[in-house]
């Protein structure tokens, strides 16, 4: 079978728009994800045995379900019943979806933090709130910066999920082209690559940040 290039040159400003959708679906998703990941994290840590136990609850909820049933639930279920377009019930799937990882990524970051510096702030009279605002969180985000950076990796491979929504991203529109033009392997071959460009880049900045962090660490 001969491998027709011109195809992807044709279909490549199509493409572009899938592209620019796909990052516009990551950086929401992943904004919201961080948001509520730190707030399940701290649930998880609680003291108080509700939130504590209502944090694991969704935790192993939405680990042990797959992403697919959750986004089709999302839209086709509560959707339904609140009149919730595609794009929020994507959007919305894939942040619930990443914060239960970024929850327990930040959960072993707080941990992590040696119980003795708890215990001088304790002392000196440091309530809750300044404990985790001055002393644990500035630790815990350069211990899990890194981590949590490598789930928007995998959130950008995630969001080609919400193609069964009927969302314009990268894949859904690579489907389009191949059943009215029927050229399967030129263009998926593409949506691959470009899949594997934007993970490898911003994997490459990852590694960027950790050095930096290790030197910020060692100095």
């Amino acid at each position: 079978m001969e491998f027709n290039f011109r195809e992807i040159i044709r279909y490549f400003p199509t493409l572009l728009l899938g592209i620019k959708m796909t990052l516009f679906i990551s950086l929401v998703s992943g904004v919201f994800a961080t948001i509520i990941g730190i707030f399940i994290a701290l649930m998880r840590i609680s003291k108080n045995k509700f939130l504590h136990y209502l944090a694991i609850l969704y935790i192993e909820f939405i680990r042990g379900t797959p992403l697919m049933v959750q986004l089709l639930f999302m839209y086709f279920g509560i959707g339904l019943l609140i009149n919730m377009s595609a794009m929020f019930a994507g959007i919305l799937g894939l942040s619930i979806f990443s914060a239960a990882y970024i929850a327990e990524i930040i959960r072993a970051g707080i941990e992590a933090i040696p119980k003795g510096q708890i215990d001088a702030a304790n002392s000196l009279a440091m309530n809750y709130f300044q404990i985790m605002r001055y002393i644990i969180m500035p630790q815990a985000i350069r211990i899990t910066l890194p981590p949590v950076c490598s789930q928007f990796i995998t959130l950008i491979k995630d969001s080609s999920l919400v193609s069964i929504l009927a969302i314009s991203e990268l894949t859904y529109i690579s489907r389009k082209i191949v059943t009215r033009n029927m050229c399967p392997f030129e263009i998926y071959a593409a949506v691959g690559f470009i899949y594997l460009f934007l993970t490898t880049t911003l994997s490459y900045f990852i590694r960027r940040l950790e050095r930096r962090l290790k030197r910020v660490v060692s100095s």
